[in-house]
C-alpha cells in the first residue's frame, strides 16, 4: 500500500485506502505508517476525503466512523480466535473497500507459509469470493494471487519496511517487491480506464523512475501530519539499539523458509502484538540477508535483528533458525505472481 497508492495517485487516479493493524505474525500497514513521527492514521470522514482529493491518496486505519460494523467484528474476531477465518476475512476486507467509496478494487491475495492461505487453492477460493462480492456490489474487482513462501523484500518490521518502501519509491529496492507493486498498480490503472494493462504497467514504472510517486508519498505523509524529513532522509528512523547478526549453522542452498516463523521472530523482537492492546516497538524487526534459493556457508549472516529488549534476541534466533531448511541442490524458482482473478 505504501508504494502502490502513491504510484496510482501520481497518475491522477484517486486512492482511498483503509488498512488494518498487525496481529500475531502478520504486519499491519497502519503500524508501519505510525512509525513515521506525527503520521495520523485516524482521520474524520471529511478529512480523509479531503486528503484523497488534494493529494490523490490517503491511507488510514479502519474506522468506527467509516466502517462501524467492521470495527466491532474485528474486536470480536480477536477475542474469539477467528482472525484467520476466510468468510470473516472476505467480509472485513470488502466492507472497508466499500466504505472508502472505491469504484474499482484490486486485491493482493497472499499464498504460502507467511499467509493465512497456506495453499494456492485456499488463496484462489478467497480471491474468487472477494471478487464475486465486489461484482455483486457493482464494483470492478480484480485479484492478484502472490507468493508468500519467502519474505517480500528484505525488511520485516515497521520502520524497516517504511525505509524499504521509500527505496522502491525512489526507483531502487528489491526486484520482487517492485514487481508486485507495479503489477497491482497497473491493474488499478487499467480498471480506471487509463489504457491496456501493458501501457498501464509502463506508466507505473515511469512514475517510479521520475520520482513523482515518491513525491506523492511525501505529500500524503505530510497531509497526515507526518514528518516529511523522514521520507527524504530514511536514516533518521531509529532502529532497536540491540542488534544481532544471525549466522547459519549449515552449508547449502536455502530450500524453504517458513515465513510465518519469520513473522513470529519479528513479533518476539517487539515489532508486532499478541493482543490488540499491546504496544509496538517501531524500531524492532529483521533485515533478511539470505532467502530461498541462496547458497549459504557455515557462519554466514542470514539475518540481522533489531530490538529495544536484549533479552528477546535468543528466542527470536531460535524461532528464525527453525524456519529454514537446507539442501545440496538449488530449489526451483517460483514466480512472485501465481495467478489472477477477474
Amino acid at each position: 500500500s505504501l508504494v502502490v497508492a502513491p504510484i496510482v495517485a501520481s497518475l491522477g487516479v484517486k486512492v482511498a485506502k483503509m488498512s488494518g493493524r498487525g496481529l500475531g505474525h502478520t504486519g499491519g500497514t497502519v503500524d508501519k505508517l505510525e512509525a513515521i513521527p506525527g503520521y495520523e492514521t485516524s482521520l474524520s470522514r471529511e478529512r480523509f476525503f479531503e486528503v484523497v482529493n488534494t493529494v490523490g491518496c490517503s491511507v488510514i486505519g479502519q474506522s468506527g466512523v467509516l466502517a462501524p460494523a467492521d470495527k466491532k467484528l474485528y474486536a470480536l474476531r480477536d477475542v474469539t480466535a477467528t482472525i484467520d477465518k476466510r468468510p470473516l476475512i472476505a467480509s472485513s476486507i470488502m466492507g472497508k473497500k466499500f466504505a472508502s467509496g472505491a469504484d474499482g478494487i484490486v486485491l493482493d491475495v497472499k499464498v504460502g507459509s507467511g499467509s493465512f492461505n497456506k495453499t494456492f487453492e485456499e488463496g484462489l477460493t478467497l480471491a474468487k469470493t472477494m471478487v464475486n462480492i465486489g461484482k455483486k456490489a457493482g464494483k470492478v474487482t480484480r485479484a492478484v494471487i502472490s507468493n508468500m513462501d519467502k519474505p517480500l523484500g528484505y525488511a520485516i518490521g515497521n520502520a524497516l519496511e517504511v525505509k524499504e518502501a521509500i527505496e522502491v519509491l525512489k526507483g531502487f529496492g528489491d526486484k520482487e517487491l517492485k514487481e508486485i507493486c507495479i503489477e497491482l498498480a497497473a491493474n488499478m490503472l487499467c480498471i480506471s480506464g487509463l489504457g491496456s494493462f501493458e501501457n498501464c504497467r509502463t506508466f507505473a514504472i515511469n512514475k517510479l523512475k521520475n520520482g513523482e510517486a515518491f513525491e506523492t508519498f511525501k505529500r500524503m505523509v505530510e497531509a497526515h501530519g507526518g514528518d516529511g524529513s523522514y521520507v527524504d532522509n530514511p536514516e533518521k528512523f531509529e532502529l532497536g539499539k540491540f542488534t544481532r547478526d544471525v549466522v547459519s549453522d549449515e552449508e547449502g542452498y536455502i530450500a524453504s523458509m517458513d515465513c510465518e516463523k519469520y513473522g513470529l521472530a519479528s513479533l518476539t523482537l517487539g515489532a508486532g502484538r499478541n493482543k490488540k492492546e499491546d504496544n509496538i516497538d517501531f524500531g524492532a524487526g529483521i533485515t533478511v540477508n539470505k532467502k530461498t534459493g541462496d547458497f549459504v556457508g557455515v557462519g554466514e549472516v542470514i539475518a540481522t535483528f533489531y530490538t529495544s529488549d536484549e533479552s528477546k534476541l535468543d528466542e527470536a534466533e531460535r524461532i528464525l533458525k527453525s524456519a529454514l531448511t537446507f539442501s545440496k541442490d538449488a530449489p526451483p524458482t517460483i514466480p512472485i505472481i501465481l495467478g489472477r482473478v477477474k
